[in-house]
């Protein structure tokens, strides 16, 4: 039997062949640079494995400078000097998180929100048609625990996607999401190649890092050696599991709604009524992604009471009108109790339809 290969050893084999997978090689890319030793890999590797090919994608490097701490004016200099030596352009973008503040939202988040639109406006001027960034399976398992501990459901168990969409013809691509953060760390370690650490990493006041540097190292170090992979292979179930169900509520969504030319959806409650309820709340998700509905403050207790409308609606039950974050109002028909309206508020009757004209 022969010796398992050092992580240095698997890293460009692992990176080519996700790469590979996620469609890396079909057009221009943005190589998202924070200047931490996940991306720093990611960029020595993709250079490594285009300077092997006889085709190979216009790369810009990026990198979001904010301003939530000292060090990013170094980082910054850092990825700049980085990408000239590999002979790639880059964008510095300052993003500004302090000013962007909001009650009901950390700062973790806001970084996030604004870090994904800067890199989104550099896909599109470059004519990028993905962003790569550099999140690994240390990063996936600390995701699905934050999840887990914040409440979420069956979708955001997942974790990350190692693919999606991050605006009109960009994907976001993650092709380190199955690799171990070791492994980046020692390629660049036997290379002898730099990095920076982001000193907030150590600053166990944000969430993220409390779970990176006190929960899964202790249950690592106790009676979970595995905890981290457990996770890991635990949201790989749960997407699994989400997929079935969506695509489940899809179906149930374009059989049984109709929208109107005011813009609201009508849907066919005594078609559900009898359906389970957590494929019902399902039913709804769907509708607020399809329709662009705000969902930033839509949990599950929301995606629950709307099921329990369409209950009531079903059995004739009619209740009056509810209304759920952004603007949106749910509710039985006045003239035909075994439909359910739901749209953005209004103060003009609802105009009665049958639900199977369509």
């Amino acid at each position: 039997m022969s010796p398992a290969l050092p992580p240095a050893a698997t890293f460009l084999p692992h990176l080519s062949r996700a790469l590979d997978a996620l469609g890396f090689w079909e057009g221009p890319a943005v190589l998202a640079v924070s200047g931490g030793a996940d991306s720093v890999a990611l960029l020595h590797g993709v250079v490594r494995l285009m300077s092997d090919r006889d085709v190979a994608p216009a790369v810009t490097v990026a990198h979001a400078h904010h301003d939530l701490r000292d060090g990013a004016a170094r980082d910054a200099e850092f990825v700049a000097a980085l990408a000239a030596t590999a002979g790639l352009p880059c964008q510095i973008g300052a993003v500004a998180v302090r000013a962007a503040a909001d009650r009901g939202e950390g700062w973790e988040g806001i970084a996030r929100r604004l870090r994904y639109r800067f890199l989104l406006a550099v896909a599109r001027a470059c004519g990028a048609v993905s962003v790569v960034v550099a999140h690994t399976a240390d990063d996936q398992a600390e995701t699905i625990l934050h999840r887990i501990a914040r409440g979420t459901g069956l979708a955001g168990l997942a974790g990350m996607p190692a693919r999606r969409r991050l605006g009109d013809g960009v994907d976001l691509i993650r092709p380190l999401l199955d690799m171990p953060g070791a492994m980046p760390r020692a390629f660049l370690g036997e290379r002898g190649m730099a990095w920076c650490e982001d000193e907030s990493n150590a600053d166990r006041r944000f969430s993220r890092n409390y779970l990176r540097h006190e929960v899964l190292p202790r249950l690592a170090a106790g009676p979970y050696p595995a905890a981290s992979a457990a996770l890991v292979r635990l949201g790989r179930q749960a997407g699994a599991a989400a997929a079935l169900l969506e695509s489940a509520a899809r179906g149930l969504l374009e059989a049984h709604a109709t929208k109107r030319d005011d813009g609201t959806v009508l849907i066919d409650a005594a078609a559900l009524a009898g359906c389970d309820p957590h494929l019902v709340a399902e039913v709804f998700a769907v509708l607020w992604r399809r329709e662009g509905w705000p969902r930033r403050h839509m949990g599950q207790r929301h995606y629950a009471r709307l099921a329990d409308l369409i209950v009531a609606a079903g059995r004739g039950q009619a209740r009056g009108d509810e209304d759920f974050p952004g603007g949106i109002t749910a509710g039985a028909e006045r003239r035909l109790p075994s439909a359910v309206a739901i749209g953005r508020r209004r103060t003009s009757p609802r105009h009665v339809a049958d639900p199977t004209d369509r």
